[in-house]
């Protein structure tokens, strides 16, 4: 590797000891070419390149970074999510730990969640078996109308049998949605704990 020493007259001011020179930072870098430079100020071309801070006495007091690369950019931020994801597992781990005794206190509040959500489901089927039968209802009387009889002679159906049908299947549609809803929460709620109690076991060393 060759040396190239750039002097200025910071640097000689360094080696006499000279007091204007102790706030003065000199630099040491590297070029691409593995030459080495000094100076009390960085070139806009080596921007880039890491360098060193060093004292009177020729020693790295600190290291500046240069420009870092996209693969060094793309493997910092790697680090950063598997650290958060880490911290995030830690503090899920010791609510877990601070909020059940045991697997069997686990399973017993996962029962009520279930218990909630079937319940729900129970009441929504109701009200649609309700719905249902009330449009079929609505159908059958609005069948002496036109337009859904065939009778020509048939009169024009009323408006408001028409908006009663409307509203009658919107809300059968609504309940519908309700109700996979509460079947897919309670497909959650019974993952996630069953999750808790494969960690808790894990924790607690448990098989």
């Amino acid at each position: 590797m060759r040396f190239v020493l750039i002097t200025s007259m910071s640097l000689l001011l360094m080696s006499l000891g000279a007091p204007a020179a102790e706030t003065q930072k000199l630099y040491r870098w590297v070029d691409r070419d593995g030459i080495v430079h000094y100076g009390d100020s960085i070139p806009a071309e080596y921007a880039d390149i890491e360098r060193q801070v060093i004292n009177d006495h020729g020693i790295t007091v600190d290291v500046m970074r240069g420009k870092k690369s996209p693969e060094e950019i793309a493997e910092e931020k790697r680090q950063e999510e598997l650290r958060v994801k880490v911290e995030l597992q830690r503090r899920a781990d010791v609510a877990l730990l601070a909020t059940y005794l045991s697997i069997d206190e686990i399973i017993m509040h996962r029962d009520r969640r279930v218990e909630l959500f079937q319940a729900q489901a129970r009441v929504t089927e109701l009200y649609l078996r309700n719905l249902q039968r009330r449009l079929e209802e609505l159908q059958t009387e609005a069948s002496g109308f036109r337009p859904y009889s065939e009778d020509e002679d048939a009169p024009m159906i009323d408006p408001g049998l028409v908006n009663e049908m409307t509203t009658t299947k919107e809300a059968i549609a609504r309940h519908e949605r309700n109700l996979q809803k509460f079947q897919a929460d309670e497909q959650s709620i019974v993952a996630r704990f069953d999750g808790d109690i494969d960690r808790f076991k894990a924790l607690k060393g448990v098989n």
